[in-house]
């Protein structure tokens, strides 16, 4: 039995006409760059969101670049977030010269923990970047009312949680702007790098319209720095057809993530955390399991797809030792480091490779 951590191919082959005819209309179309499955993209995904503004940027690190640089945060500004995260977070707030600041997680959700969050403000501070990891949603209501009380922004990284909702509204509709990552192992995946930021504010809209275009409004007049940051007509066209089966998608991950956690009842491992008030979207099944390391080298022996996410914390990575933290300050996510490990998650999943992961997993614990 062939098994994969996401099967991409899989999916693409059930909807490959339709596929197939978008990317064809485009290259009959030549209109390659901005072409009209761009806007017809940004419409369809503010309208799922129920939000005003949506602008497509060409991946979903460079959709948090474009929320900082909209907000005007630079050299000297602190952002709070977590350090139990994909590099993009802290890479894009670093890049502009601005300083992460940490705040430990959740060890239930592995989300920042909200409850630390005040302790970590100061005058400099200037945003605060919750992360929705896994597919879970972070504290949005708590969040909100911190920022509201010290007068902060708030950019929402929904990169891995597309869909996912918090107490009835979908993340990316909380802070001031949210941003969406449609790398192709995403709950809803380009054919490369694509992403997307999405607001209520208008004028904030209009500035991250213009950023991605090299600051310009009208072509040749620039009024303020940008970057080059479209979203490929060809990945558009892609994603307004997979955009369809999203919420067909995400139940069916769902329904793949109720199987795993009944299946390893009884075994040591401890299953993902749901929130009662919050609809995870599973784009990773991560479990925290005791001896993680001998249990992935069993894995791999027995040809079981599984990664870590994330093996060091960005609090000790080398290239963020600007943010001044050390070892021991986050002791939660560094347990997380530690002991999470994450199945194989996408929407082919069948009963019977559930069955395959699930018996090697509880094989080990019975022989070790």
């Amino acid at each position: 039995m062939k098994l994969h951590m996401v099967d991409v191919l899989g999916q693409y082959h059930k909807i490959k006409a339709e596929v197939d005819a978008a990317i064809h209309a485009v290259l009959e179309s030549g209109q390659f760059i901005q072409g009209k499955e761009v806007g017809d993209l940004e419409r369809r995904i503010a309208g799922y969101l129920g939000i005003g503004e949506a602008i497509g940027c060409a991946s979903g690190t460079e959709a948090l670049q474009i929320a900082l640089m909209a907000l005007g945060i630079g050299p000297g500004d602190e952002v709070i977030t977590t350090p139990f995260t994909f590099v993009a977070t802290a890479e894009v707030i670093g890049l502009l010269g601005a300083r992460p600041v940490y705040v430990d997680i959740d060890p239930r959700t592995y989300n920042i923990d909200p409850r630390l969050i005040e302790r970590a403000i100061t005058r400099k501070t200037r945003a605060i970047i919750p992360v929705h990891l896994y597919g879970q949603p972070a504290e949005m209501e708590e969040i909100m009312g911190i920022a509201r009380k010290h007068g902060l922004k708030v950019i929402e990284d929904a990169a891995q949680a597309l869909g996912a909702s918090y107490k009835g509204k979908k993340v990316c509709t909380f802070g001031d702007i949210g941003c969406i990552s449609f790398f192709p192992s995403k709950n809803l995946g380009a054919f490369g790098d694509a992403g997307m930021v999405v607001t209520d504010d208008k004028e904030i809209a209009a500035r991250m319209r213009m950023i991605a275009a090299h600051g310009s409004r009208v072509r040749y007049y620039h009024e303020v720095l940008g970057i080059n940051s479209r979203l490929d007509t060809i990945q558009a066209a892609i994603l307004g057809v997979k955009c369809a089966y999203l919420d067909q998608w995400n139940a069916a991950r769902r329904h793949a993530a109720a199987r795993y956690t009944k299946m390893l009842e009884g075994s040591p491992v401890v299953p993902p955390f749901i929130a009662p008030h919050a609809e995870h979207i599973f784009h990773q099944y991560t479990l925290r399991v005791p001896r993680r390391d001998e249990l992935a080298a069993y894995l791999k022996e027995n040809a079981i797809p599984h990664a870590v996410y994330y093996p060091v914390p960005l609090h000790l990575q080398k290239a963020f030792a600007m943010a001044g933290s050390s070892r021991g300050d986050f002791p939660v996510t560094e347990k997380a480091t530690e002991e999470v490990l994450s199945l194989p998650m996408h929407t082919e999943l069948t009963e019977e490779q559930l069955t395959c992961i699930t018996d090697t997993v509880k094989s080990f614990y019975a022989r070790h």
